[in-house]
């Protein structure tokens, strides 16, 4: 049995500044450029800014930490299409209060491509609700996703609410 934890999981995401080179991206995204040291002291954390005020890329970062591709998917379902570990992945320090095994990140710009990837691989649609994520409407998909695989972990969603999803006929939501 799991013990029982109150508050986050994680605690405080921090840069390690021997690993930052300020005139290369990510570093010289203005919100970065004075150091990453976030305290986290709820069990939802909403990250709210602009475009291009580094909300994605601190999140593929950290989701790049807990073990998790950077285009989406769990520790279990990992697909790669074009990039390895961030710059500043390599430069974070995750403080835990109890170090998690479970979770996903999802990714609103790639879940049609990670739903492609489960049904590529073969893999058990018992995990996503006993359907392909493609024979499924957007909301379908989504909610397969939550209820069949969010239970105890971390839970990284970036722009859920934004994700246009294409499905097989290539009808897009």
């Amino acid at each position: 049995m799991a013990p029982k934890v109150s508050g986050p999981f994680l605690r405080r995401v921090a840069v390690i500044s021997e690993r930052v080179d300020p005139s290369r991206y990510p570093f010289n995204i203005c919100a970065f450029s004075h150091g990453i040291d976030i305290e986290i002291a709820s069990n939802v954390t909403f990250f709210v800014g602009e475009n291009g005020s580094g909300k994605s890329t601190l999140l593929e970062a950290i989701a790049g930490n807990c073990g998790f591709g950077a285009e989406g998917g769990s520790r279990d379902h990992q697909f790669v299409s074009h990039r390895d570990r961030s710059d500043l992945a390599s430069a974070l320090s995750l403080s835990w209060s109890h170090k998690v095994t479970d979770g996903f990140f999802m990714r609103a710009e790639s879940f049609y491509n990670f739903a492609s990837f489960v049904e590529q691989s073969g893999s058990d649609f018992k995990r996503y609700g006993g359907r392909s994520l493609h024979e499924q409407s957007h909301g379908e998909s989504f909610l397969a996703l939550f209820s069949n695989r969010f239970a105890r972990g971390i839970y990284i969603l970036d722009e859920p609410e934004a994700v246009r999803y294409r499905r097989n006929d290539n009808s897009v939501f």
